[in-house]
């Protein structure tokens, strides 16, 4: 195992290029810690899958160095990096058992049966195998091979890492959470850095210690869990992390007070003046906000729609001309289309230009 330092990585399938817009991997400098749990989260086309297959030597970056402790190995082929890798859809052999499957990577590195049995047989047991063991892939169900297909990538014991390419988007969704599961205690029991590429959150938050958010091919934030739906760094990931997300609304600032749709709002923060031509918004959780009945201290909102999504409602509210989605468990006795809307000042984001800005304690 090793820890992963990317350096100056920037990648063009293009080739070298001054223009910015041409890098599908915008530059980036990250390190993966020896044994850490990682997830790479954003949609489609943001340079997840580009960045994993730099990793794994798949791709040989067009900028920069990739380093396994202090040995580069940017232009080491795959083979050479002991690196394991799950694909989205499963890698096995159809005519070989679960057994075989499992056993192929120790064999084909020269493993004795005697190394072999009782680790396929350990590994088999927890990911609910066992009694497969010798049942050929071709008539398991597609969670079946896909657990053959993350097996094969742990049953190596000294792999510099195991990356995990959107593994679990042909499963059932009922069993995704007891995979997700499976990985996280597989994870705690070997110590291996795992690196799962995902576009859904859930996964993401769920499974990894630290989440790495990309966005238009660069990463916009590396923080816990709890940092990205506290405090995005940028509005993407206040948009992108939650259900709903973040509620992203233009404002005028001044000081400790922001201007919203012609209502003044006093923040518990005080922020230094920005640039004139800054775009300044406001971003709160729909978790920060609540109603009162109208005329009472707030902000005055018409109701455009109320949504029972079982836990709790999420209520679509209009300032003016400007919409927020509010997260309430306690709609009771507004029966009228108008509402006052209340938010909680402390879990208010101010951003200029996509960027969280840091204001001072008022």
């Amino acid at each position: 195992m090793a820890n992963i330092t990317l350096k100056d990585i920037a990648h063009s399938y293009t080739g070298v290029s001054d223009n910015p817009d041409d890098y599908a991997l915008k530059k980036l400098n990250l390190t993966w810690r020896d044994g850490g749990a990682y997830a790479l989260l954003g949609p489609s086309g943001c340079g997840k899958t580009t960045l994993l297959n730099i990793i794994s030597g798949l791709l040989v970056p067009t900028k920069g160095q990739v380093l396994f402790d202090d040995e580069d190995v940017t232009k080491l082929p795959t083979e050479h990096r002991n690196i394991a890798q799950i694909f989205q859809f499963p890698v096995i052999y159809d005519t070989m058992t679960v057994f075989q499957n499992l056993a192929f990577p120790l064999k084909n590195r020269g493993r004795t049966k005697e190394e072999i049995e009782p680790r396929v047989i350990e590994l088999a047991k927890m990911l609910g195998l066992e009694k497969d063991l010798h049942t050929k892939a071709q008539h398991l169900t597609a969670d079946a091979k896909q657990k053959i297909s993350l097996g094969r990538g742990l049953i190596r014991q000294s792999v510099n890492a195991i990356l995990f390419d959107e593994p679990l988007t042909v499963i059932d969704p009922q069993l995704k959470w007891e995979l997700r599961s499976q990985l996280k205690y597989l994870h705690k029991q070997f110590g291996f850095t795992m690196i799962y590429v995902t576009h859904d959150q859930t996964e993401a938050l769920t499974f990894a210690n630290e989440v790495i958010v990309m966005y238009e091919g660069e990463i916009v934030q590396v923080g816990t869990p709890e940092a990205l739906f506290e405090r995005p760094e940028h509005t993407f990931v206040g948009y992108f992390i939650g259900s709903p997300g973040m509620n992203i609304c233009p404002c005028e600032l001044r000081g400790d007070r922001i201007t919203v749709e012609g209502h003044e709002i006093v923040l518990d923060r005080t922020y230094p003046p920005q640039q004139s031509n800054s775009k300044i918004e406001l971003g709160i959780r729909p978790e920060y906000l609540s109603l009162a009945q109208p005329g009472e201290p707030g902000l005055p909102v018409k109701i455009i729609k109320a949504s029972d999504v079982g836990r709790h409602m999420v209520i679509r509210v209009a300032l003016n001309n400007r919409e927020f989605n509010v997260v309430t468990s306690d709609f009771e006795g507004m029966t009228k289309d108008k509402a006052t809307l209340i938010i909680d000042t402390a879990h208010a984001n101010i951003y200029a230009n996509d960027h969280l800005i840091t204001g001072e304690k008022a």
